[in-house]
């Protein structure tokens, strides 16, 4: 009996099935200081437990997607170990923060089916689910991804496409219980622009640039346990190139955000997200953001700000799509989220 997994392939998957992903993951001040050392991240709220608590928190958290790539690469063996590209996400929720000394562990649940016409591939979509230690559920997001069949005579299971919202409502938005921005330090935070000095429609070029180093991104999809073999095996693809994770991109680009956007500390939603176009080491990574909409929030001093993110590798900012309504060449990421930010 084979003692090995050559993990899911698309015919394996059903609608309903309930993915319980191993391994549990006791995260530390370590993943904080790894995921800055990685990315040039550095908004206040992350770095300084005293800043935090001067914001009604115990103690600085860990990053947002930091805690969201522990989930994810939880999910990978079982949902996109044997993936062509991650597609997308969309209804996503921080729920609670998570702090060092967190366990955290991840389920799915498949929710959707589709065949892609050259019956070579399909695009699986599920919905997952990260909790604490004390079964509390920190995030929940959905995200669809393109798997290969591992026998292209298999038959197309029925096509399932779950119904999923565009922009998760405001009144949905989980404040973290006791974040009060009445006192916030802008000067500690670096900038001093606040929720009412953004306009929706509004532009911002993040200017700076990153260049993808390969050695940095194999260590970080090693540090998330994310086993997808399109990021590790460069004989998996016809090109021989090993494709940057997405979340790579996504913490990359975010980073880079914090000049213009410093203050938009914490991400509590994310509303959609698609890989527009890979990204392989060498390419240089650049950012803008769009104001997409604003909220208020029950919590004293806290707005929420939702903010479209593009990541590019080239070109100029705020070109989206080309005349054909596709993503240009040069765009890698396209980003919708809400984000907490002092007004």
């Amino acid at each position: 009996m084979a003692k090995t997994n050559s993990g899911r392939f698309f015919e394996d998957y059903r609608v309903g099935d309930t993915l319980t992903h191993a391994v549990p993951r006791t995260v530390s001040g370590g993943e904080r200081a790894l995921y800055h050392a990685l990315y040039p991240e550095r908004r206040a709220l992350y770095s300084s437990d005293a800043f935090a608590q001067a914001c009604g928190l115990p103690q600085s958290p860990i990053d947002d997607l930091a805690a969201f790539h522990v989930v994810f690469g939880k999910s990978v063996p079982d949902v996109s170990l044997n993936a062509v590209a991650n597609l997308g996400y969309a209804q996503g929720r921080w729920l609670k923060p998570v702090y060092a000394g967190d366990t955290l562990c991840s389920t799915s649940e498949v929710v959707g089916l589709k065949q892609n016409s050259n019956g070579k591939t399909g695009v699986v979509y599920v919905r997952t689910e990260g909790r604490n230690q004390r079964d509390e559920a920190v995030m929940e997001f959905y995200r669809w991804v393109m798997v290969r069949k591992r026998d292209v005579d298999a038959p197309a299971p029925e096509t399932v496409i779950p119904e999923l919202a565009k922009v998760v409502d405001p009144a949905d938005l989980v404040v973290p219980a006791g974040l009060d921005f009445t006192n916030y330090d802008f000067a500690l935070a670096g900038e001093t622009h606040r929720w009412g000095d953004y306009e929706v429609g509004e532009t911002i070029d993040h200017v700076d640039g990153v260049t993808i180093e390969e050695a940095e991104h194999m260590m970080a999809t090693r540090l998330w346990q994310n086993t997808a073999k399109v990021h590790f095996d460069a004989t998996f693809r016809p090109d021989g190139q090993r494709l940057i994770y997405g979340g790579h991109v996504i913490s990359m680009a975010r980073a880079l955000s914090f000049n213009g956007l410093a203050n938009a500390q914490m991400i509590v939603g994310l509303n959609g997200g698609a890989h527009a176009n890979p990204c392989f080491s060498g390419d240089t990574i650049k950012a803008w953001s769009e104001v997409l909409d604003k909220a208020e929030t029950p919590a004293p001093g806290v707005g929420a700000i939702r903010l479209r993110l593009v990541a590019t590798k080239g070109g100029d900012p705020f070109q989206l799509r080309g005349e054909d309504g596709k993503y240009r060449p040069e765009v890698l990421l396209d980003l919708d989220y809400w984000a907490l930010i002092p007004v």
